[in-house]
């Protein structure tokens, strides 16, 4: 059994099979998830787990060198916005319309489903390398 970092089995295999440049996603409880991407639904009520919660513990284990949000974050959801940029302060970010974030799901390992109840609270989470 694992002592440390991400103990859901799930999360745990996807982000130990990924590779430098892969894409893992994280999303509020209303994200649609195309045909074909592994959708992880850890949701359990509304906020439980909360998208930060997740994010926070996939972050424990995997090198992240880019993410992916929604344009429509920083008028629509500013507070979340923050809370990604102080959790991964020196990570590029890079903003796309909402609608093309729905389609870059379809390119990602997994899609991690939260009990997050908040407006554009998805991201997509380009992996690095650690040497």
């Amino acid at each position: 059994m694992k002592k440390t970092g991400i103990i859901n089995s799930e999360i745990s295999a996807v982000v130990a099979n990924m590779g430098h440049m892969d894409w893992l996603s994280i999303g509020d409880a209303g994200m649609p998830v195309p045909f074909g991407t592994k959708k992880i639904d850890l949701a359990l009520d509304k906020e439980l787990p909360s998208f930060t919660d997740v994010l926070k513990n996939v972050l424990k284990e995997m090198k992240v060198q880019k993410i992916y949000l929604a344009d429509e974050i920083k008028d629509q959801n500013p507070d979340q916005l923050a809370a990604i940029k102080e959790l991964l302060p020196d990570v590029e970010v890079a903003f796309v319309p909402h609608s093309q974030l729905k389609k870059d799901l379809a390119k990602t390992h997994a899609f991690i489903r939260t009990g997050e109840m908040t407006p554009y609270s998805n991201i997509i989470l380009e992996s690095g390398v650690t040497f």
